[in-house]
Parts: C-alpha cells; structure tokens; sequence
C-alpha cells in the first residue's frame, strides 16, 4: 500500500477480495469534501466523514463486521459495512456514495482505506471479508 493519500500522490490499494487494484486519496477541496476511488477509468466518491464514522461504527460493534459489498443498483446485505454506509440511521442519514448511479461499493473500498490508515483489520479472502476496528 503505497501513496500519501492525496491526488497528486494516492494510496495503492487492493480490495479485500485481492481482484483488483485501485487508488484512493482525500480531496477536502471538493465541495462536499470526499474519499476520491479511482479503478480505471471509473471515479467514486464518497463523503469524506465516512472514514471517521466507519471507524466509530466498528469501535461500537467490538466485533467483526461482514463488508458485503454491492453496486448501488442491488440491495446490500442486513448487517454489512456495505448496508451501514446507505442506510437512513448513519450519521449522514443514508448513502455515503456521493455520485449518483456509483455510490455502491463502499464495502469494498472503504475498508481497505482504513486499513491503511491504520483503523480497521481487513480480511483478505477470496469472499465474504470481514472487518474491525483497532
């Protein structure tokens, strides 16, 4: 995982699966401040406080939380990261995805971002990653 997590220099990251890889960087310029992914050509973001309140999300879970990651057009799993970070009982009172038609996915790119960061533990099997907070 290399990068210093800013446009110019981003985070090197692959999703807890290992299929892919991507980069990740903070862009508190963008209006609303946001987690910039980029796989290919292919740009999501989502809100910026979403790495803070996912990692107090699992501090209040003490536990393994199942990641579950879906594309905004599919329902995500009860009790995953994936359906926390849509939810209407998250801080932000729903989707963390800021770009309309790619604010799923966040169970896959989130995680590694915090793992990084130095926030979360990630699994990293082939399916049905797990995550907790450190």
């Amino acid at each position: 995982m290399a990068g210093g997590g800013v446009k110019d220099d981003p985070w090197t990251l692959t999703t807890p699966s290992g299929g892919s890889e991507f980069q990740a960087w903070r862009d508190e310029g963008l209006d609303p401040p946001a987690l910039v992914v980029q796989v290919g050509k292919t740009q999501l973001r989502y809100a910026l406080n979403a790495i803070e309140d996912l990692h107090v999300m699992l501090k209040t879970a003490g536990d393994w939380v199942p990641l579950g990651g879906a594309d905004e057009q599919k329902p995500a799993a009860d009790g995953t990261v994936e359906a926390w970070g849509r939810s209407a009982t998250n801080p932000v009172g729903g989707w963390y995805g800021l770009k309309k038609g790619l604010r799923g996915r966040f169970g896959v790119y989130v995680p590694p971002v915090l793992e990084v960061l130095g926030l979360a533990e990630v699994e990293k099997l082939p399916r049905n990653n797990r995550m907790r907070a450190l």
